[in-house]
């Protein structure tokens, strides 16, 4: 089984809002979509709100320019990574990774 892939890409981000905004269209999330932890847990654990083919598939999420923002607001990237972690860990299929790169100079 090959995982469907999304690119969550963080360029940019530099709130709470914006990084759920960035979730919503990356993961092609509902227009209900509350846009809180709560709401991005859910959605994270339910492939049935996945894009389509992967929840027969599994979903790789990876996360790219993720660096500035958990810089910029270390308490919000905590409870991301928190709820990244959980959502991953349910056997839903799910797994999040951490793009690393090349810190920016």
């Amino acid at each position: 089984m090959t995982d469907h892939v999304v690119t969550l890409d963080l360029d940019g981000v530099t709130d709470k809002a914006g990084l759920m905004d960035r979730c919503a269209r990356a993961l092609e999330l509902p227009d209900w979509f509350g846009r809180n932890w709560d709401a991005l847990a859910d959605s994270l654990r339910d492939p049935s709100v996945w894009p389509e083919h992967a929840a027969d598939k599994g979903l790789l999420v990876v996360v790219r320019n993720w660096r500035p923002y958990a810089e910029a607001r270390p308490e919000e990237w905590a409870i991301a990574q928190e709820v990244f972690t959980e959502a991953s860990g349910g056997g839903s299929g799910l797994t999040v990774a951490l793009a690393l790169g090349r810190p920016q100079p």
